[in-house]
């Protein structure tokens, strides 16, 4: 079901639209076959503690933050080296800049205890503690970002370990992510009760042709997994439980996450130019590499930005729908376009307005998160190759410094409260077409 804007909302006073203005920094550490990167090395962000005073510098007071199992204990959960984030929280301390501390990034977990085996939710919880014990000052934490994403990605599409290919080794993924994060909460919460958890996962929405609809309604459905199941929402009248049962789920499994619900915190929404895709039955004149099936059909799966542009909903309605289905707060937690940077200025204000838009329809949209401040290297294909393909955020790092883009000033102005209008770029974006307006207010 896709839940409509309620438009019939009282118009809320102007300060309410104001938004907090977050920052993030690529932090993936994944695993192909054998090989594992890390992005904060590959950004050189390992090795300068002085880029914190640069995002303090950009008027930002939350920043996604990693301190991450596979770096902090690689080898042997016993051998935790904390020294490069002992230093860094520190740091953060120091600068007035609250850490939302993340433990899993798009990672499988450490050789030991990789989420294919029963130990990757007990020794996560167990590392969770260990991180919780050592910081007890830090409030807010993802355990695991996006699993729904890396279950797609690891389990269904075979891009990263263990590079399954079936709707049973998603489901297995997802379920131990999830499972992973109720049980790492719990134990941070022994420590500091009052622990926020701000569960992320990509915010997409799939369009199609006629004969692939049911396609598009199922992974329309699927997207909500992550924070179903928090929320306990997944009982035998949702509509993918029959599916999750037929893919290897446990009725008792599903129903330990209705009996121990662990509603996030807030939800953070990522979304990005690719989030909203389109399925085309119609497959000529596509190239080969885009074509899917789902043993049924067979049709191109491609963004809609390029294949339907009209159709396209956009961030504001993306988080309606999130707001009527959860009622739970929301922070558009990744917001980054690989482009040059009046593209990322004009990408940067339509989230900014869309969110906005849609917190004046009611929802309670509380910040945008300027995500990758230091670029990302190789997301053109998914991490599956290392081309050093980099695309600079707020700053540059290509050259071993951080060096600030012209996006810098736009952040900063954000951050003091000047409207997202007077620091767009004039023209449209490439991506941008008429849209229908949301409508908010008769």
């Amino acid at each position: 079901m896709i839940y409509p804007m309620n438009v019939n909302r009282l118009r809320p006073p102007a300060h309410s639209l104001n938004l907090e203005i977050w920052g993030g920094i690529e932090c993936t550490v994944n695993r192909v076959n054998d090989q594992y990167q890390d992005q904060v090395k590959r950004s050189g962000h390992h090795n300068r503690i002085e880029d914190i005073d640069c995002i303090a510098d950009l008027g930002i007071s939350v920043l996604r933050y990693p301190v991450l199992w596979e770096r902090t204990a690689p080898e042997h959960p016993e051998h935790l080296d904390w020294r490069w984030a002992d230093e860094r929280l520190n740091r953060l301390r120091d600068v007035a800049i609250r850490p939302i501390v993340g433990l899993v990034h798009h990672g499988c977990g450490p050789h030991y205890a990789t989420f294919d085996s029963p130990a990757f939710a007990p020794e996560l919880a167990r590392y969770a503690r260990r991180v919780a014990e050592r910081y007890p000052w830090v409030m807010d934490y993802t355990p695991v970002n996006e699993p729904l994403t890396t279950a797609r990605f690891a389990g269904l599409y075979g891009h990263w370990y263990p590079h399954s290919r079936s709707d049973k080794g998603f489901v297995r993924l997802l379920l131990r992510q999830v499972q992973a994060t109720i049980q790492a909460m719990a134990q941070i919460r022994i420590v500091q009760p009052g622990a926020r958890l701000i569960q992320t996962d990509d915010l997409s929405y799939v369009h199609s042709t006629p004969g692939v609809r049911y396609q598009a309604d199922f992974e329309n459905e699927r997207r909500f997994l992550t924070w179903d199941l928090l929320c306990g929402y997944v009982t035998p009248d949702h509509a993918l439980w029959n599916y999750l049962l037929e893919s290897g789920a446990t009725e008792a499994e599903l129903r330990a996450f209705v009996e121990n619900p662990c509603p996030p915190s807030v939800i953070g929404a990522n979304h990005y130019v690719t989030s909203e895709r389109f399925l085309d039955e119609y497959t000529a004149g596509y190239p080969d590499w885009i074509r899917s099936t789902n043993g049924t059909h067979e049709y191109v799966d491609t963004e809609v930005v390029r294949a339907a542009p009209e159709q396209r909903l956009g961030i504001g309605k993306l988080l309606m729908q999130v707001w009527e289905r959860y009622k739970l707060p929301i922070v558009v937690t990744e917001a980054h376009l690989g482009d040059c940077v009046e593209e990322q200025k004009r990408w940067l204000g339509e989230v900014w307005q869309q969110s906005q838009e849609a917190k004046l329809a009611g929802a309670d949209v509380q910040a945008v998160t300027i995500w990758a401040l230091f670029g990302l290297y190789d997301w053109h294909c998914l991490l599956t190759r290392q081309e050093n393909h980099y695309e600079p955020g707020a700053f540059n790092v290509s050259s071993g410094r951080a060096i600030p883009t012209d996006l810098v000033e736009m952040i900063v102005q954000l951050a003091k409260g000047r409207p997202a209008d007077e620091l767009i770029p004039s023209g449209e974006g490439w991506w941008q077409m008429e849209q229908e307006s949301l409508q908010l207010i008769s």
